[in-house]
């Protein structure tokens, strides 16, 4: 992991004058700032697909389990975190035991323990909830409670990733209240989801559409209330518009980190701390193989080879990304080896030719009168993403392929209604973010394709789907890796998606505060109970 934590002094017309305290001026000891580009699409983590959602659920929730800044395991409602050595997991990997903190409250104050584990679990099945993904709890046959403060998961076969369902980020559903929600038929439209009852150190007040939401200090937080009173968490459409916000400090953290453009820019922030690190963030091009015209492997392949990726990350991204080959971590024990595509636009031609798409008028190539055009999609709160876009349609144009952008909010692009998960979308330009565990069965298995799950390729490969599901079976690490190698040079020969870069990124947050540690996986919100000025 890299890591270096630096102060970075510049020129401001902000006063510098130590404020009450020894603290900055622009420092709020009861009320923390944060701002994000994105708005979350949904508060029930079972119907959440944005980044943003993430960052506020690690705020308002209490998973089994967190990850912390290294992306181990965290104890949260669980006492300790079982395994095959300490017998939490069973030799066969079929029986999971979870003791759980006797206890813990949510904010009204009514019981949070294992009833509210088996009652999600049994919200995620229920076929009237339109969940994101089940990948892991359809695994589960039952979940015994011997008492309240013990949880007895049954598998109906060893699943090596199942700990992750317990966390945050994926198909990770933090337990929900069952004496709120258990009498509902769905929880589809339930008022919940925009004004979710907090289990976690903090507590949503108020939720201003389009521009903010706030938080007060949960007392009920079985940590105990945390230090700082007060969040308030921005919402700043516009990446550009968020770092001016740092520089004349009207925010304290940037949650969505530094862009790659910004980088050069950090000399004009002062009283600000940040975190170079290399995170679990990849940028991709997500191609919907359901499309008549992206069905043929040799299409999407072309597509592939006509842009040249490290030119267009040595200029838009400047550089400060690492290529990336496949979804998994370039540090994972899991991390296979994989080409990149080649930059070969002589062979992407050849490709169109052999799949029956000619040259014709204006340079776009055409197929029984049709010309060869693809929308791509994106969010524009990141300028660097449009500007990404103008390369790829400029070198596409060039192996007469038509690229015409389509771009949307992150809440729109990722609703579970939206175009991703609809299907109303050809390519798609985006950031997913991995959970430590290698387990992408949801993502690319034929038998998790939306409505049913997260397989936004609409790619239904017997290979993939078989590979991905046998490696969530197997504890066996060496086994694992193996079956991991030969899915990821599935998922390359067919092409349902270009992996390009892994984020290196900087977290820029206020030097007045303490025990920010910035994370490697999913959210650096993890330890907001530990935030003080």
């Amino acid at each position: 992991m890299l890591s270096a934590l630096i102060a970075i002094a510049g020129c401001t017309r902000v006063s510098t004058t130590p404020g009450a305290g020894g603290l900055h001026p622009w420092t709020q000891p009861d009320n923390l700032r944060l701002a994000s580009t994105d708005e979350p699409d949904s508060l029930n983590k079972l119907f959440a697909n944005s980044d943003a959602s993430d960052q506020v659920a690690n705020l308002i929730s209490a998973p089994i389990f967190r990850y912390d800044d290294a992306g181990n395991y965290v104890p949260e409602m669980a006492l300790t975190v079982p395994t095959l050595q300490n017998g939490g997991i069973s030799r066969d990997g079929r029986t999971i035991v979870l003791h759980l903190r006797h206890g813990m409250q949510w904010q009204d104050g009514a019981p949070l323990d294992g009833r509210d584990l088996r009652f999600t679990w049994q919200a995620v099945m229920n076929p009237r909830n339109n969940t994101r993904l089940r990948s892991g709890w359809d695994d589960i046959t039952a979940i015994d409670l011997p008492n309240d403060d013990t949880a007895v998961v049954h598998l109906r076969e060893s699943y090596a990733a199942i700990l992750g369902i317990f966390a945050l980020g994926g198909a990770g559903y933090p337990p929900l209240p069952a004496h709120l929600l258990a009498k509902l038929p769905d929880l589809n439209h339930a008022p919940f989801n925009a004004q979710p009852l907090s289990s976690g150190p903090y507590v949503l007040t108020r939720w201003n559409h389009g521009a903010s939401l706030e938080f007060d200090a949960n007392p009920h937080y079985w940590r105990g209330k945390p230090a700082i009173a007060h969040i308030t968490y921005r919402i700043i459409p516009n990446a550009d518009t968020l770092f001016n916000a740092l520089i004349t400090h009207e925010v304290d953290v940037d949650v969505d980190s530094i862009t790659e453009t910004q980088i050069a820019r950090l000399g004009l922030l002062t009283g600000y701390a940040t975190q170079k690190r290399l995170t679990a963030n990849y940028r991709h091009i997500t191609i919907n193989t359901a499309k008549p015209t992206l069905s043929d492997v040799r299409v999407r392949l072309a597509i592939a080879e006509a842009v040249d990726w490290d030119r267009l990350n040595s200029t838009v991204f400047h550089g400060y990304n690492e290529r990336a080959t496949s979804d998994i971590m370039p540090t994972s024990w899991a991390a296979p080896h994989i080409p990149a595509y080649p930059y070969d636009l002589a062979a992407a031609k050849r490709l169109l030719d052999a799949a029956g798409w000619v040259p014709g008028a204006g340079g776009i190539r055409r197929r029984n009168g049709v010309p060869l055009a693809v929308d791509i999609s994106t969010t524009p709160s990141k300028p660097a993403n449009v500007q990404a876009e103008v390369v790829m349609q400029q070198e596409l144009r060039a192996a007469g392929i038509d690229l015409r952008v389509r771009n949307y909010p992150t809440s729109l692009l990722f609703a579970q209604d939206g175009p991703l998960y609809g299907g109303r979308y050809d390519l798609s330009l985006t950031i997913d973010t991995n959970a430590p565990d290698p387990d992408n069965e949801g993502e690319w298995s034929g038998a998790f394709i939306p409505p049913h799950g997260a397989n936004t390729t609409f790619l239904n490969d017997p290979v993939i789907t078989a590979t991905s599901h046998a490696a969530a079976r197997t504890f066996d690490q060496a086994v694992r890796k193996a079956l991991y190698a030969r899915e990821e040079a599935r998922i390359h020969e067919l092409v349902p998606a270009i992996f390009l870069y892994w984020q290196i990124t900087y977290a820029a947050y206020n030097s007045d505060l303490k025990h920010y540690r910035a994370a490697q996986y999913l959210s650096s919100n993890w330890n907001a109970w530990e935030w003080s000025f």
